[in-house]
């Protein structure tokens, strides 16, 4: 299927994810097997609050290329994300969330389509698996942030994502919050990134609720945003 057996880091942003997290880990260790023999599998912990460091504590046990990074203190998503792409050391870096809402076996499709003139390759939603309410501000989410920030991907808030190392290594992230998702795409494209785009499944929460619906972390979010479009779109414009 591949001209050349790529190297894959994947890793798993978890806040109170211990009900899904152990099934991900598991898809992800048998999906690998089947691409390629260079691979490893991480864990971002983000100090979460239930019993997702006993579940890691004992899939360390099962899979020897499992990784754990462990924070003492909640970090927000961004810095988990932050987090994962530092601990990774493979060719290719892929992520998706915790919560199991994306199908981690889907990784090949993405796969697919990284050809030697690509270096990022994101996710499109075919149906969000969530509230009425949430698809909504979801879909004005990413429309309204597409066109501010003249985003080179349609669905800035699927975090399906394989993306190369080396263009990770000519950038620096620096959010903490959701917004992360956001600089990730304009920075890679700043330092000449290729993109592809391919649909994939996203299924209804079966376990815990959004970290993100929550009327605190959507000001945090939204400020940094603001910071954001500050930085990229007015003051990297006189640099």
């Amino acid at each position: 299927m591949f001209f050349r057996t790529p190297s894959i880091s994947v890793f798993f942003p978890c806040y109170n994810d211990a009900k899904t997290i152990g099934g991900l880990v598991v898809d992800a260790f048998s999906t690998l097997q089947k691409i390629t023999k260079d691979y490893e599998v991480i864990v971002v912990n983000d100090a979460s609050p239930d019993n997702s460091a006993e579940v890691l504590e004992e899939l360390t046990k099962k899979y020897k290329k499992l990784k754990v990074v462990t924070h003492r203190k909640n970090r927000g998503y961004g810095g988990a994300l932050r987090s994962g792409f530092t601990a990774s050391s493979k060719s290719l870096v892929f992520y998706t969330d915790g919560d199991g809402q994306y199908d981690v076996k889907e990784l090949p499709v993405l796969l697919s389509l990284m050809t030697p003139d690509v270096n990022f390759v994101n996710g499109i939603k075919m149906r969000r698996g969530d509230a009425g309410y949430r698809v909504f501000f979801g879909n004005l989410h990413k429309f309204l942030n597409r066109w501010i920030f003249w985003l080179p991907i349609y669905d800035v808030d699927c975090d399906f994502r394989l993306i190369r190392r080396s263009v990770l290594g000519k950038i620096k992230l620096e959010s903490n919050s959701g917004s992360i998702c956001i600089e990730l795409a304009k920075k890679v494209e700043r330092v000449g990134g290729v993109f592809r785009q391919v649909s994939v499944h996203h299924y209804d929460r079966k376990f815990g609720q959004s970290q993100f619906f929550k009327p605190m972390k959507i000001i945090v979010t939204y400020w940094d945003i603001f910071l954001l479009w500050i930085r990229l779109m007015v003051v990297d414009k006189f640099k």
